[in-house]
């Protein structure tokens, strides 16, 4: 812990007051409680749209499960917020899901089969993977067969969906006011908030990867 706190002390004095400011002021508030999981999103507009939601609504990490497409969000839809989320690409297999749960997440797929739990009335127990399927098929038999449960976004027209970006926004905006008006101890660790700092700061800086590997290097 003081080695971390001891590197982003140093990082410090290449950020502006501005971008320090920033990042003090919204750390706080990060969580990874909820961790959104994306099937193999192929749309490069809709990879940037949820990483934006994802960062709008203080969480600062999503996996990319890969299978056929790269998980590439458009920074110009990002406005940014590529800076500051953690995009963890793995396989996209149930090794997977399976190393995300032994992490500690329960996996809940969104989609409405598998007598799916419905939003509104859905109650944020411990954290969870909140697994988004493909933009045309939606969720996999596999990953449903596999998951704890299922969530689902009421509807009230003939359309039966919501495009993927979009169901992400409401599903993460929704699970943070349920986080907050709850008991749950749902922001990062110290440590947890550190590491995420220095990645922050690095992604700050201009060279910040070569910075912040010259500091380790020298205080080994």
């Amino acid at each position: 812990m003081k080695d971390l706190a001891q590197t982003f002390e140093y990082l410090k004095r290449f950020l502006t007051e501005e971008r320090l400011a920033k990042i003090e002021h919204f750390s706080p508030e990060s969580s990874d409680f909820v961790l959104p999981v994306l099937e193999d999103v192929y749309q490069f507009r809709n990879a940037a749209a949820i990483v934006r939601s994802v960062e709008a609504c203080g969480f600062h990490k999503v996996v990319a499960l890969q299978e056929e497409n790269n998980f590439e969000p458009n920074l110009r839809v990002t406005k940014g917020a590529d800076t500051w989320v953690e995009v963890e690409k793995l396989p996209r297999t149930i090794d997977s899901l399976q190393e995300i749960k032994n992490r500690g997440y329960k996996i809940v797929a969104v989609s409405l089969e598998n007598n799916a739990k419905m939003l509104p009335e859905y109650e944020v127990t411990e954290p969870m993977a909140l697994v988004f399927g493909t933009e045309m098929e939606g969720v996999s038999q596999e990953i449903l067969d596999f998951a704890d449960e299922t969530l689902a976004i009421p509807m009230y027209g003939f359309t039966r969906s919501f495009n993927v970006s979009v169901a992400a926004s409401i599903c993460m905006y929704e699970l943070k006011q349920k986080l907050i008006k709850s008991d749950i101890d749902y922001k990062l660790s110290e440590e947890k908030r550190l590491r995420m700092k220095i990645r922050w700061a690095v992604n700050s800086i201009r060279s910040g990867e070569e910075i912040l590997n010259h500091y380790l290097t020298k205080t080994e």
